[in-house]
């Protein structure tokens, strides 16, 4: 009886906060049938937001095809040929998620001063975010049986057509999850296209929010980016399919043989370096540039430590506030797997598909309308984050309670434990580390993030992010140097650990 009664707490629990997840989106909703449908219609079908639409769905069609092609072409000779060096390239080629991508769009807008419109979008789009699919098509590669492939090669397949149809089919899922997290951050990507002055549905929300504070009018863009994030999850369900992926047994006990590249090793090079170059190399020399042209003088070290304080604050009380409304959730996907438990789940992933711009202007238009005193304070700029960064600390610590045998909560139970007390003294200590990797996570997210935080941000908070972007925006491109710099050496630790991830979870 105890134990069903704790159940159902954490269950109740699991649904509370995944119908706070839902907020945002069910508050676009109710804003669009008190607007009225005649004027939702007359901001829905502007010419304006066609112009929008446009620049949106050409930068997600043209950018994302390029990142897969990309990060194909990197995994392959990184995990498959003898690529010298490939363990650096390798690294060289997930670094780029340490620089976050409106500091991407500073240093390119630093050197190519006239470097704006759609083609610039999709350089620094592309160079931004293909870490996001070549980690996962890496570590595909990695688990990959060889003796597929063998198989192929003894019918007589040439070694294109052994990729095209042994290889290739085998990486779809990690391709679909890939573009699908590549094309969420450019419908939700905000500082990137600013500097470039390439208009997008996200650039617009927030131009309306700050310049006239339209409610209608920026819900309702709003609710046009909404829906382009659930056509994409929808797309990359249906191209995912339903295959299997897996196989029975533990396939060929050796290695994959690696291609030797002979006198086409130098132009292969030539890959992977031009990438680092134009993802690292820019950003880096760029910042060098800055800060040497600054001097000491940009090292304000007064507002440096005020920025950087607030930051650290603000990235962990969110994580730790996103880790601890995850963990009901995370507990029932796998001590009471069922409908009911998918049906909570997807909600939680649904609010990690919105844009921040989303979530923040639904909950500052919440608390100006019903909780004004709750406007603009550090409750709801955490509540914000909580809601942004849910499904990261949910993956992490799902994977880790997986990993806490449910005998250990029996026994602790049958030696007389209540259920919370059994449930704390297990598997919430088992799961401690894959806690922490999600803290650690949403921390990331937290420390980069920009428009959410100008939205919410209680007055006088300057974060990292902020105080770059205050300084950029102003041309002060030398003041804003140090903070970029932090914030990259804050995010590369976790961008190391990422991918020494991805390598454990093939066996190396």
């Amino acid at each position: 009886m105890k134990k069903r009664r704790s159940r159902s707490w954490i269950t109740l629990a699991a649904a509370l906060i995944s119908l706070l997840a839902l907020l945002p989106l069910a508050f676009i909703v109710w804003v669009a049938i008190q607007t009225g449908w005649d004027t939702v219609i007359a901001l829905i079908l502007r010419p304006r937001v066609g112009e929008l639409l446009v620049n949106t769905v050409l930068l997600v069609v043209i950018a994302v095809p390029i990142a897969i092609a990309l990060s194909v072409a990197l995994a392959w000779l990184t995990e498959r040929s003898d690529l010298p060096g490939n363990r650096l390239w390798s690294w060289l080629s997930v670094a780029p998620l340490a620089i976050p991508a409106f500091v991407h769009s500073y240093a390119w807008i630093s050197f190519v001063p006239g470097l704006h419109g759609l083609w610039a979008g999709v350089l620094i789009s592309v160079i931004a975010y293909f870490p996001f699919l070549y980690l996962p098509i890496a570590a595909a590669l990695r688990r990959l049986d060889p003796a597929l492939e063998d198989a192929a090669a003894a019918l007589g397949l040439g070694p294109w057509r052994v990729f095209g149809r042994v290889v290739l089919p085998q990486l779809r899922l990690a391709i679909c999850g890939g573009s699908l997290l590549v094309g969420l951050h450019l419908l939700a990507e905000y500082g990137l296209y600013v500097f470039i002055r390439f208009d997008t549905f996200t650039t617009a929300i927030v131009d309306q929010f700050q310049s006239t504070f339209n409610g209608p009018a920026a819900n309702m863009l709003a609710a046009v980016l909404v829906v382009c994030c659930l056509f994409l999850l929808a797309l990359e369900v249906m191209i995912r399919g339903e295959e299997r992926y897996a196989r029975v047994g533990s396939g060929a006990a050796r290695k994959q043989q690696r291609a030797r590249l002979g006198r086409a090793t130098l132009a292969c090079l030539l890959l992977p370096a031009g990438v680092a170059l134009l993802s690292l190399g820019v950003p880096f020399v760029t910042v060098g540039r800055w800060l040497l042209a600054g001097g000491t003088d940009v090292w304000r070290w007064d507002e440096i430590g005020l920025a950087l304080g607030q930051t650290l604050f603000l990235a962990t009380a969110g994580a730790v506030l996103a880790t601890i409304a995850a963990m009901p959730m995370a507990w029932i996907s796998i001590r009471a797997p069922g409908r009911l438990q998918r049906l909570l789940e997807s909600c939680n992933y649904i609010v990690g598909a919105l844009p921040g711009v989303v979530i923040a202007l639904a909950l500052v238009t919440i608390t100006v309308r019903v909780a004004l005193p709750l406007y603009q304070t550090l409750f709801t700029i955490l509540f914000g984050y909580a809601l942004m960064f849910l499904p990261r600390a949910l993956v992490s610590l799902r994977a880790s309670i997986a990993q806490a045998p449910v005998e250990l909560e029996r026994a602790a139970s049958s030696l007389g434990r209540p259920p919370i007390k059994a449930l704390w003294s297990t598997t919430i200590r088992l799961s401690a580390p894959g806690a922490a990797a999600g803290m650690a996570m949403v921390a990331l997210g937290i420390t980069n993030e920009l428009t959410a935080t100008q939205m919410l941000a209680p007055n006088g908070t300057r974060t990292l992010a902020m105080a770059f972007w205050s300084y950029s925006g102003e041309i002060d491109y030398a003041s804003a140097a140090p903070y970029a710099l932090i914030m990259v050496a804050m995010s590369l630790p976790m961008t190391w650990w990422l991918y020494v991830q991805s390598k454990r979870m093939a066996g190396r």
